[in-house]
């Protein structure tokens, strides 16, 4: 009798082969295509109602929509309801007063679904933490931010799981670290980098049970949402969770888990490869190549800023607009670059987001790095079918970046555009060098942080120190890190900001590329980032979000909401990075 797993992974291939060319007959990859959308549940939809009325009584200054569809109700939603349907109203407005005692009493305080948790593998001073920091200084602001894990640290409260229709937090079944400030949940990709620095603090236990959480995700909604709360079901963010569960396996040897996450990790790369994600694309050889793209399923204003979506979508002409700009603000979303001149046809026009017209450089250098993730623990767990299958589908798409993104003249990876379509839209592209997008972003280098699992790069002829080369000519790297971009749109994910994942993957693609010069850059972009990052913290006491980069301690800016302090990333990348260079004795920390 054939295995469970054998008939898993039979399943997975002849469902994946399957939906994927039917998926291409009838989702075309441009705008053209008029995509599925998740239906609102009823309590999201009053908290939005809420947060409008909100906002006409206590004003813009200050207002935050995200805090009101996190509210957890005190009793049930129809109980409140009829409650909002009575409070008085003035000249349309619902009075202060009234307001506030209306949410006083209907609502607990925001935050309070999710509870302190004592995470019971943190000590204060770990065996053999950061091992080559040899500076004293550096080593004690280490630990202090090694300690801010324990206040990150949380789970959902008994209130969640017995009456789970008055929350929009989701019942997650393991301990929860999260960002940090107005960011009360778990995120996708952030919890790449937590993990990374939960891994440094030796927090072993605490890393698996983030990872649990998002394989949960995947269980319930068959892919990580971007976002543990019901309204972040209808996207998710760059897909880094084979890559959590590699390095937890090569911190712990732990194949129970690594077995035990393999068949959600290709659910999850089945979520990405079909449907509206994936996109043919035909070069100019005639060979067809497939790559992915960010796509929600959504059509309305986002929940967590429907305020701010309604706002920029008012001057649009129609119903019809409005909607593609909500889907398009929501795949934006998706992609973490939340928001972006990267996105836009017009950057100084929020409703110009084309996102789902994009095929983005680092979704798929993510992708083929999910790949030969999913190849290496299949072969761990004894499965040399699967392992196979997705090493030649890593081969596949290392050529499909190759053929469409890789810009030869630039010596970068481009973003590539697909052309805008006709009525009668079909179902692969044809390859255009036009179509590249040739702006500077830092994602242009992303790629090369997969370079050190690759086996054999001479026949592409990607050179490093090309790649290098261009890097350092490109305008990116400033004094006190890597820029997201060189364009200053006021979007927080653009040029002055620069971003904790960003270093990170960065600097390890230089540092592991096998050029000393690269390493040698890598090491000195290092050393500003964490110097950056430390006089900040002297002068604020707090680790941000992101930094603007023109000037070491400054905290970055822009964007559609405050700027936050915690920083789940911040804190694992800085960890991350002293972990891999350390810190000589006569080094000074100072800027």
């Amino acid at each position: 009798m054939p295995s469970l797993r054998f008939l898993f992974n039979l399943f997975y291939f002849i469902f994946f082969s399957t939906l994927l060319s039917a998926a291409m007959s009838s989702a075309a990859a441009g705008d053209c295509a008029v995509g599925p959308t998740e239906s609102s549940v009823p309590l999201v939809s009053f908290l939005q109602r809420l947060q409008s009325e909100a906002l006409k009584t206590f004003g813009p200054k200050s207002f935050d929509p995200k805090l009101y569809v996190d509210l957890p109700l005190k009793q049930d939603l129809v109980v409140t309801e009829e409650a909002f349907a009575k409070l008085q109203r003035v000249n349309g407005t619902i009075t202060l007063s009234e307001l506030e005692k209306f949410v006083n009493s209907f609502f607990g305080k925001v935050g309070d679904d999710l509870v302190y948790e004592e995470p019971k593998d943190f000590v204060l001073e770990p065996e053999e933490f950061l091992p080559k920091v040899k500076n004293p200084k550096v080593r004690a602001w280490a630990l202090q931010v090694h300690s801010i894990w324990k206040n990150l640290s949380r789970r959902v409260s008994d209130d969640v799981r017995e009456w789970p229709e008055r929350h929009t937090l989701l019942p997650l079944p393991e301990p929860v670290v999260i960002p940090g400030s107005r960011f009360r949940e778990i995120y996708y990709w952030d919890s790449y980098w937590i993990v990374r620095g939960l891994l440094v603090s030796k927090m072993y236990d605490t890393a698996k049970a983030v990872v649990n959480n998002l394989l949960w995700l995947i269980e319930v909604y068959g892919h990580v949402l971007n976002g543990a709360r019901v309204y972040y079901s209808n996207r998710s963010q760059p897909p880094l969770l084979t890559s959590m569960v590699r390095e937890i396996y090569m911190k712990t040897g732990d194949l129970v888990f690594a077995k035990k996450a393999l068949p959600l990790l290709i659910k999850e790369h089945l979520f990405w490869n079909s449907g509206f994600h994936r996109v043919v694309i035909q070069d100019l050889q005639g060979r067809e190549h497939s790559l992915s793209r960010h796509y929600a399923f959504w059509d309305t204003p986002r929940p967590e800023s429907a305020t701010i979506d309604k706002e920029s979508a008012s001057k649009l002409p129609s119903d019809s607009d409005k909607e593609a700009f909500y889907r398009q603000v929501a795949s934006a979303a998706e992609t973490g670059w939340d928001f972006s001149s990267r996105w836009m046809r017009d950057s100084s026009d929020l409703t110009t987001l084309s996102a789902t017209s994009i095929i983005p450089v680092d979704l798929n250098a993510y992708l083929y790095k999910m790949e030969l993730d999913l190849a290496f623990l299949a072969k761990k767990v004894g499965d040399a079918t699967i392992s196979k299958n997705f090493k030649e589908a890593s081969n596949a798409r290392l050529q499909a970046m190759t053929s469409i993104l890789w810009n030869a003249e630039m010596n970068q990876w481009l973003d590539y555009w697909l052309s805008s379509c006709a009525r009668d839209c079909e179902d692969k592209h044809q390859f255009d060098a036009r179509n590249q997008n040739d702006k500077i972003f830092a994602s242009n280098f992303i790629p090369l942080w997969t370079w050190n699992h690759k086996s054999d790069t001479s026949k592409h002829e990607i050179k490093v120190e090309n790649i290098l080369e261009s890097f350092q000519k490109s305008g990116l790297l400033r004094d006190a890190g890597i820029s997201t971009s060189l364009l200053n749109s006021s979007q927080q994910w653009d040029f002055p900001n620069g971003w904790a994942p960003l270093q990170h993957v960065i600097i390890e693609g230089f540092a592991n590329s096998g050029s000393k010069a690269a390493r040698s850059l890598a090491e000195d972009m290092a050393v500003r980032w964490i110097k950056t990052n430390y006089v900040a913290f002297v002068i604020t006491g707090a680790m941000h979000e992101k930094y603007d980069v023109q000037a070491c301690g400054k905290v970055g800016g822009g964007g559609e909401y405050k700027p936050q302090t915690g920083f789940g990333w911040s804190n694992g990348v800085v960890l991350a990075l002293l972990e891999e260079f350390g810190w000589p004795q006569d080094r000074e920390l100072e800027c």
